[in-house]
């Protein structure tokens, strides 16, 4: 990847759009699927995963634990994991990548080592305390409340029942149903709180969980129960990342062109499907068929007034396509997504306010009003879904700079390149 200047010139769409892409894997799929292979019976084959800084982050952090991690495929891109004993003393970098921080401390207290986690400096604001007050509560030694912290290994976990308040990221459910087969008791998770955002998260956790021969019962309101026994090895193959597709799919939004995102898939627990219902909305035009999941964009964009509470991390693209549309919006339920990679409602309304958008932020979310957008710098706050609002943006409006695009490399290598080449 070439050096990108910043701030970053978005490029602007002078015509429709006419594109069709295919993306790279799931993020959460990827590292879901590592993690259970790499507590699983036997080998396994990753396929088709996602290559970016968090998968990468997750792969670094196995192999340091003495899981066995090789390049496989024809092109070298799959992932053969072996299981392996966990008896090393390892430093884990989280560095930005919520689910090492949190999916890995459960892994490591099966190990025998002595295990430090660090990251990123803004990684030490984001939550975790709650997953390592849930492991003490099993059994587990933990040093630290938040980055950095440290786990002793025992070599097995107790396990049982545990209360946690998993209204500020549904990864702290995940993080402890993925481990919770190999714990002697395994596990049963109450969530005690508000609302936990992000469901479909968990589902796609249950969803991988059961792949894998695991016994969960989620019959029952905030109570995740994981029955202990083996983890069966499973080959994975990786659904393309449906809310990374949010971009270009809002390019059609923008230039009134299609886009048609390949292998779009008939089923799936992943958030990002939920851009089919949004952006027809909108006022696009959808269509979900055998070449994939096609938009096209409308004459006028239309507010939508939406509770975006399960799909949070739509937010971004989806603030920035109501500040480009004619009637008022309103998103809500997303009081969560302060505790991302950066408070991102606070950092969209102050970003896109300064394009000269009509925002107004609330406790749980954000409104618009229609108002002429103007060029200007658009600030990342080294979130990857920052960088994506701001593309969106400037695709609708001359001028627009984007502050470290590079950023998008935690979910999409080379992201900026691939965006400039769909504008001829």
């Amino acid at each position: 990847m070439t050096s990108l200047p910043d701030p970053w010139p978005a490029p602007r769409a002078h015509a429709p759009v006419d594109e069709v892409v295919s993306l790279p894997g799931s993020k959460s799929l990827t590292n879901r699927a590592l993690v259970l292979a790499a507590l699983a019976d036997g080998p396994s084959v990753v396929r088709r995963p996602l290559h970016s800084r968090d998968s990468a982050l997750m792969v670094a952090a196995l192999r340091a634990l003495g899981v066995g991690l090789d390049a496989t495929g024809a092109d070298g891109q799959d992932w053969q994991v072996t299981p392996a004993p966990l008896t090393r003393d390892a430093r884990v970098d989280c560095g930005l990548a919520g689910t090492v921080m949190r999916f890995v401390p459960p892994v490591a207290a099966l190990s025998t080592g002595t295990v430090a986690f660090d990251g990123d400096a803004h990684m030490r604001n984001r939550p975790i305390g709650e997953v390592l007050t849930a492991l003490r509560a099993l059994g587990v030694d933990v040093e630290g409340d938040a980055l950095p912290f440290t786990v002793r290994g025992a070599g097995s976990v107790r396990g049982g029942r545990v209360v946690v308040d998993a209204s500020s990221s549904s990864q702290f459910v995940s993080a402890l149903l993925l481990a919770g087969a190999r714990f002697d008791e395994g596990v049963e998770v109450v969530h005690d709180g508000k609302p936990v955002p992000s469901l479909p998260h968990i589902d796609m956790t249950v969803a991988v969980l059961r792949q894998h021969g695991v016994d969960v019962d989620d019959s029952q309101a905030n109570t995740w129960r994981v029955s202990p026994g083996p983890i069966r090895a499973v080959d994975h193959l990786i659904e393309p990342d449906l809310s990374n597709a949010a971009p270009f799919l809002a390019l059609a939004a923008v230039s009134g062109g299609t886009v048609t995102v390949r292998d779009w898939p008939r089923s799936t627990t992943q958030a990002g499907d939920a851009l089919r219902e949004i952006l027809a909305a909108m006022g696009c035009a959808v269509v979900h068929d055998d070449a994939g999941l096609t938009v096209t964009g409308p004459a006028e964009l239309h507010g939508v007034d939406l509770d975006l509470h399960d799909v949070g991390e739509l937010a971004p693209a989806v603030a920035a396509l109501c500040a480009l549309a004619t009637t008022p919006s309103h998103l809500r339920g997303i009081a969560h997504i302060r505790h991302h990679e950066t408070d991102r409602l606070a950092a969209l309304a102050t970003e896109l306010g300064n394009l000269g958008a009509d925002v107004e932020e609330h406790d749980d979310g954000l409104s618009f009003r229609p108002a002429p957008l103007h060029g200007g710098v658009f600030r990342t706050y080294a979130d990857h879904r920052m960088a994506h609002a701001g593309v969106i943006v400037g695709a609708g409006v001359d001028g627009v700079l984007v502050e470290d695009v590079a950023t998008t490399a935690k979910t999409f290598p080379d992201f900026a390149g691939f965006w400039s080449g769909l504008f001829g």
